[in-house]
């Protein structure tokens, strides 16, 4: 199935995952300060050409260094905030950030793979149908939680054997998400 069979438009939403696919992941660490977000490479403009292809486009991140005592909401808010100002001033658009700071230990329904964050969206915005919506993300974590409200699912990774792994969850595969952008207006 290709991308381009789905009829994306207006009505479709698109879920992304914060760490690795907006921003540079740091290895065995946390972004806790703005001081350490870095967009990743092209990816203001990605989201300029993405809000003009989807109807909602939300963030849902674990953000377990909370729980862990490494930040508290509010810095973590000051860095939605900010993330979220300048992809709107990059021409892009980031109707909400959902995020859980549970520990992966406490089971929350909210952390991913668990679908708490999708169904705080569609609370918020009861347009999004699931079955119209994809999400992008860089861990299987993410494509479970996608799978299991009926998301189609974009993979970002060059890493064979992670996507060989991931094969029953993952629909499509990119290297980044500047790429998923430029195969959506290929359409």
């Amino acid at each position: 199935m290709n991308l381009k069979d789905l009829k994306i438009d207006k009505s479709w939403s698109l879920f992304l995952d914060r760490d690795g696919v907006i921003n540079h992941r740091i290895i065995d660490g946390y972004v806790s300060h703005w001081e350490q977000f870095q967009f990743n490479h092209s990816v203001k403009e990605a989201m300029k050409e993405l809000a003009g292809v989807f109807g909602r486009i939300v963030v849902v991140s674990n953000q377990q260094g909370i729980g862990k005592g490494l930040m508290s909401e509010s810095q973590l808010e000051t860095i939605h905030s900010r993330m979220v100002s300048e992809v709107e001033a990059a021409g892009g658009r980031i109707d909400a950030v959902f995020y859980c700071p549970a520990l992966d230990s406490e089971k929350s329904f909210n952390r991913k793979p668990n679908i708490g964050m999708a169904l705080q969206a569609r609370k918020r915005f009861p347009e999004i149908r699931f079955r119209q919506s994809l999400m992008v993300g860089d861990s299987l974590t993410d494509m479970i939680f996608g799978k299991r409200v009926g998301m189609k699912t974009v993979f970002l990774s060059s890493d064979l054997p992670h996507i060989r792994r991931g094969h029953k969850t993952i629909n499509y595969v990119f290297a980044d998400l500047p790429a998923f952008s430029r195969s959506l207006s290929l359409r």
